[in-house]
């Protein structure tokens, strides 16, 4: 499976998808951290996250996925929602939390 394919397959088998750079628990970076904590301030305990820095093809795949340069990106029902700056602006808007509920 392409590297593309294991993306689309991640995105919309989950309904919170996180590429970050480390983990829930050890984010490496801290645009990673502040993501992960507005996703657990809006009331997220379950979401399928990918540490990118194991993977390279994934890495440089998901850039490519979403044609956006950075990571994080959050997916959400499958749909790209946006990086740090933009998941804090929709957080602050509440727009987020009324995108995230069940």
């Amino acid at each position: 499976m392409s590297a593309q394919e294991t993306i689309k397959n991640q995105v919309t088998s989950h309904k919170v998808v996180l590429y970050m750079k480390g983990s829930p628990d050890f984010p490496q970076c801290g645009f990673s951290a502040n993501t992960i904590n507005i996703l657990r301030a809006c009331g997220v305990n379950e979401m399928f996250t990918v540490n990118v820095l194991e993977n390279p093809e994934i890495r440089q795949g998901i850039k490519q996925y979403a044609n956006w340069p950075t990571i994080p990106q959050l997916y959400v029902d499958g749909e790209f929602v946006g990086g740090s700056d933009i998941v804090t602006e929709m957080y602050q808007s509440g727009e987020l939390q009324k995108m995230l509920q069940p």
